[in-house]
């Protein structure tokens, strides 16, 4: 099977692509490398993999990678809220109209994969978890525009995953997640001021959202037409609760709550991923897991260009 990703060699693309690879699957990476990162360099010898260096907004290229494969995962995104409010044309270019000129491509019986996110709640309603049958309420240009193109997708048959904030190390690694930040001020900090502490939200390691994709290749037919949330049904934590847990893996982490100043991302609410799990699928790595794995790989990197703002 032939799987086409673009933005490939971004911060999830770059767990996902060794993993197809290694599950025997082909795949064509297309990414313009915007970070000048060298994500996927390990994975060069390996003959079922293509990398073109190009745009996801190139009709013209893009209806080339999709001639012969059976799968597009549009990875390719300005990912965050302060990125897409910063530039918000190239924004709905990358985030909405190029999934849909993919959409507009594609045949019947190429499948679509895309990852949206659960950011689109926007602020949910006190102690009621957010199910896919939950009214979307973004409140930022990159939770519209997601959830714009996650419309076009389940019309036109493929599968959205509304994904979780993802954590973990990667390649393409990515500093201004909140668990990657927060740990990562931890360790190299020792204290953080939490703004709006009481504000929750759900995680996900970004191997389990790797496994997420493949899952939904592999069992397409049954979970089509269809948007499932995918993160950690034991991690709808707030910001106070995280804190608590990186302590038990940074005992010197000293953080307090300041009813002085505000977060600019506003969401605030719990998510269900019932449905996903009954869809067979079963998350490997747990939040715990992620932060030590996170503050070993800190041992490693330093802050320099690890963020998309």
């Amino acid at each position: 099977m032939k799987i086409l990703v673009t933005g490939g060699a971004g911060y999830l693309g770059s767990i996902m692509v060794p993993q197809l690879l290694r599950e025997g699957y082909k795949v064509t990476v297309l990414d313009n490398f915007l970070y000048n990162q060298t994500a996927l360099l390990d994975c060069c010898y390996d003959d079922d993999l293509s990398i073109v260096r190009g745009d996801t907004r190139d009709k013209p290229l893009v209806k080339k990678l999709m001639q012969d494969v059976d799968a597009i995962f549009p990875l390719a995104c300005l990912t965050g809220a302060p990125l897409c409010a910063k530039e918000p044309e190239a924004a709905r270019a990358i985030l909405s109209d190029a999934v849909k000129m993919i959409l507009e491509i594609k045949s019947n019986d190429q499948m679509v994969i895309f990852p949206t996110t659960n950011s689109g709640y926007g602020v949910g309603e006190k102690g009621k978890f957010c199910t896919e049958e939950t009214p979307m309420n973004p409140i930022s240009i990159y939770g519209k525009l997601k959830v714009e193109a996650e419309k076009a997708v389940l019309d036109a048959g493929g599968i959205t995953l509304r994904l979780a904030t993802a954590f973990g190390i990667s390649p393409r690694m990515r500093l201004d997640l909140l668990v990657n930040d927060f740990t990562y001020r931890a360790v190299y900090d020792r204290f953080i001021v939490l703004f709006e502490a009481h504000f929750k939200r759900n995680y996900i390691h970004v191997r389990d959202v790797a496994n997420a994709f493949i899952h939904s290749l592999k069992n397409f037919e049954s979970m089509k037409k269809e948007p499932y949330n995918v993160g950690l049904s034991d991690a709808n934590l707030s910001k106070l609760e995280l804190c608590q847990e990186i302590k038990k893996h940074v005992p010197e982490f000293y953080f307090v709550e300041s009813n002085i100043g505000e977060d600019p991302d506003k969401r605030d609410y719990i998510v269900s991923n019932e449905k996903i799990e009954a869809a067979g699928f079963k998350q490997q790595v747990s939040l715990s897991k992620g932060i030590a794995e996170l503050v070993k790989g800190y041992q490693v990197i330093k802050r320099n260009q690890y963020a998309n703002i």
